[in-house]
C-alpha cells in the first residue's frame, strides 16, 4: 500500500490504514458483494453516498481530496488487503473524498447496513475497521482540505457560525479568505457573488449556498436526511447531549428502533467542555468534543437514525398505531412507540440591552479552538464560577494574555471543583473578579470595544479595552417546546417525573405514559456528564418494561447482549 500525503496520520498510519490478513477477508466476504473496477474508473465521487466500505482483493484505488480551483490531492493508495472508506460509509452519508481505480480492481463492497452487521458479529475485527475510520475522519478534520469551502472574512458572524457547527458536527471544512485569499477572489468572482451576500458555501457535490442556515447547510453535505413518515420507531430521543446518546447507544444496541433529534449539534453542553477531567476511565482527562464525538460515533454502529440539526415542535397523540406523532422542521413527521425527553438546557444570556449585536462575533457561549484563534495574545473576559467556566478559563489562558474571570459570588469554591480552582490559582494570567457583575458593553458594528463591570460590594466600576467576551452563567432547561404537550413541568420549567405525577414505569417517567425525561432537562437531576450518561442508560430498562406492557415490542435485554 503506497501512501503519498498526510503526515498528520504520523504513528497511527498502521491503525489507520491496515493492510488485513486473508483470514479477516475471508471473514468478511459473507457481508459484501463481488465487484470489480477498470483503469480510471471512478468509483466513488466527494459529495456523493458511496455504496459502502470497499475490500480490495487486487488492484489498487487512489483515494483524493478535492484542493480547490481544480487541485487534487492524493491521500493514499490502497492495495490489496485494504479498503476504502471512512466514517459516511457507516451511516451511508456522502463521501468527502474520491476514489478511482488506479488500475484493474477486484473488490467486494460491504453497504452500510450490513457494515454495521460486521462490527457487531465480528467484534475484534470490527473494532480494529471503527478505529480505522475513525482514525482517517480525524485526519480529514486536521487536513483543512476538505468537505464544504466557506468564503468571507475571517470575523464575521456567519463565518463563525457555519464553522462553529461544522467543527460540533465532526465535519472537515475549509475557510477561505474573501478579502486576502487568491482562490477565494476567484470563487466570489467565478460565482458572480455580491460582497454583501458573503459568505457563501461551495459544497463537495458542487451546490453554491448564499449564507446558508444550519440546516440548509446539513441537507447540502448530506448530513440531514428526509425523514421516512411511514416507519414507526421504538423510541424517539429528543436531544443528543450526554443523556440522549447513552440512551440511543444502549436501546440501539438493546434491538431498539431508535432515532434521534437535535436542533443544534450532538454534544449538548459537555460539547462545549474544552477538557473533562474527573470523568470515570479517563485519568488524563478528554475533552467535551471528543467524549461526544465517540458517543455519536459508537449510536451510528448500532443503527441510530441521527436527525442533525433538526428540532421537535410538538408532541402529538397517537395516530394509526403510532403510540405518539413528533412533529418537526420542514413539516415532517416521526412516529414512535416511545419518547425520552433529553432536550437538555439553553445558555444563559446577560440582561444587557445591546448584548445581541454582538453575539457570534465578540460574545461567545463556547470555548472552542475557533474561539481561541480569533482573540490569541489578547485580554478576554469570562463570566462564570461553575466547572464549565473554569475548563474554558484554563483553556483560554493558553492562548490569550490575559483572562479576567468574573464571578457573582464571593469565592469559586461553592461552585467549582477544587482541582479546577487550584488550576487557576495556579495560572498567572489569569485574574479572578469575585462579587463582580457585567454593567455594560460598547462596541461598533458588531465588534466589541470595552467591557465596564462594577464590584457589588465596593461599588466599584472598571472598563477595559475587550474584544471577546465569554458567557458561561449556567442555562436554563430547554423546554419551550413542551408548552403544548400536556407534560409537566416544575415551577422552573425542568420536566417532572416519577411516582409524584403517578408515573408506573418509573423515576424517569413524565405525566404522559411512554414519555420519559432524562438528564439535565429532568427536575431533580443532577447536573453531571457522569450523572446523564446513567440516566440514559437506567432510562433503557423503562422503556423495555413499558413496551413489553403495551405488547409493541417483544425485544429481550438478556437475549440482546445488554450489560
Amino acid at each position: 500500500m503506497s501512501q503519498a500525503i498526510n503526515p498528520i496520520f504520523g504513528a497511527r498510519r498502521d491503525q489507520a490504514f491496515p493492510t488485513l490478513p486473508q483470514a479477516d477477508i475471508d471473514r468478511m466476504r459473507r457481508f459484501g458483494e463481488a465487484s470489480a473496477y477498470a483503469t480510471g474508473e471512478r468509483i466513488i465521487k466527494a459529495g456523493d453516498v458511496a455504496p459502502g466500505l470497499i475490500v480490495v482483493l487486487s488492484g489498487s484505488v487512489d483515494i483524493t481530496q478535492d484542493g480547490g480551483l481544480g487541485r487534487r490531492e492524493t491521500i493514499v493508495t490502497h492495495g490489496p488487503g485494504s479498503f476504502v472508506g471512512e466514517l459516511a460509509q457507516l451511516s451511508a452519508r456522502p463521501s468527502l473524498v474520491n476514489a478511482e481505480a488506479a488500475e484493474p480492481v477486484e473488490a467486494f463492497v460491504i453497504p452500510s447496513q450490513r457494515l454495521r452487521d460486521l462490527m457487531v458479529q465480528e467484534a475484534n475485527l470490527g473494532e480494529r475497521i471503527m478505529r480505522a475510520l475513525i482514525l482517517r475522519r480525524v485526519g480529514l478534520l486536521e487536513s483543512d482540505t476538505s468537505g464544504p469551502i466557506i468564503i468571507g472574512p475571517l470575523d464575521n458572524a456567519d463565518v463563525l457560525r457555519l464553522q462553529g457547527f461544522l467543527a460540533r458536527s465532526g465535519q472537515p471544512y475549509r475557510v477561505l479568505d474573501s478579502a486576502a485569499d487568491p482562490c477565494a477572489k476567484t470563487l466570489v468572482e467565478r460565482f458572480d457573488v455580491d460582497p454583501h451576500h458573503l459568505p457563501i458555501v461551495l459544497c463537495p457535490n458542487g451546490r453554491l449556498l448564499l449564507n446558508p442556515g444550519e440546516k440548509d447547510l446539513a441537507r447540502c453535505i448530506g448530513l440531514l436526511r428526509p425523514i421516512d413518515a411511514s416507519r414507526l420507531y421504538d423510541v424517539a430521543i429528543i436531544g443528543a447531549g450526554p443523556a440522549g446518546l447513552a440512551a440511543a447507544v444502549y436501546a440501539a444496541s438493546e434491538g431498539l428502533s431508535t432515532i434521534v433529534l437535535d436542533c443544534r449539534a450532538f454534544g449538548g453542553q459537555a460539547g462545549a467542555s474544552s477538557r473533562i477531567e474527573n470523568y470515570l476511565g479517563f485519568p488524563t482527562g478528554i475533552s467535551g468534543m471528543a467524549l461526544m464525538a465517540r458517543a455519536y460515533n459508537q449510536a451510528q454502529k448500532f443503527g441510530v437514525e441521527m436527525v442533525i440539526p433538526d428540532e421537535a415542535k410538538l408532541l402529538g397523540s397517537a395516530t394509526e398505531g403510532a403510540c405518539y406523532r413528533l412533529d418537526v422542521g420542514d413539516g415532517e413527521t416521526v412516529r414512535t412507540r416511545t419518547v425520552v425527553i433529553a432536550s437538555g438546557a439553553r445558555y444563559r444570556r446577560l440582561d444587557l440591552a445591546n448584548l445581541a449585536q454582538f453575539e457570534g462575533t465578540s460574545v461567545h457561549y463556547w470555548a472552542s479552538p475557533i474561539e481561541a484563534r480569533l482573540c490569541a495574545g489578547q485580554e478576554v473576559a469570562l463570566v462564570g464560577a461553575g466547572n464549565s467556566a473554569g475548563q474554558a478559563a484554563v483553556y483560554l489562558a493558553s492562548h490569550v494574555r490575559k483572562v479576567a474571570l468574573l464571578a457573582r459570588g464571593g469565592s469559586l469554591d461553592a461552585s467549582m471543583s477544587r482541582y479546577l480552582v487550584e488550576r487557576i490559582k495556579a495560572q498567572a494570567n489569569i485574574e479572578v473578579l469575585t462579587e463582580t457583575e457585567i454593567e455594560a458593553l460598547d462596541g461598533d458594528e458588531g465588534n466589541l470595544a470595552t467591557v465596564r463591570w462594577r464590584n457589588r460590594v465596593s461599588g466599584l466600576e472598571t472598563t477595559r479595552s475587550i474584544r471577546h467576551l465569554f458567557l458561561f452563567i449556567g442555562a436554563d432547561p430547554n423546554t419551550n417546546w413542551l408548552a403544548n404537550c400536556n407534560v409537566t413541568l416544575d415551577a422552573k420549567g425542568f420536566v417532572r417525573t416519577g411516582s409524584d405525577i403517578g408515573s408506573t414505569h418509573g423515576v424517569m417517567e413524565t405525566s404522559r405514559s411512554g414519555v420519559f425525561a432524562i438528564g439535565d432537562v429532568r427536575s431533580g437531576s443532577v447536573k453531571r456528564v457522569a450523572a446523564a450518561v446513567g440516566e440514559g442508560a437506567q432510562v433503557v430498562a423503562a422503556l423495555h418494561a413499558y413496551l413489553a406492557k403495551d405488547g409493541s415490542h417483544a425485544a429481550s435485554p438478556e437475549r440482546n447482549g445488554r450489560v
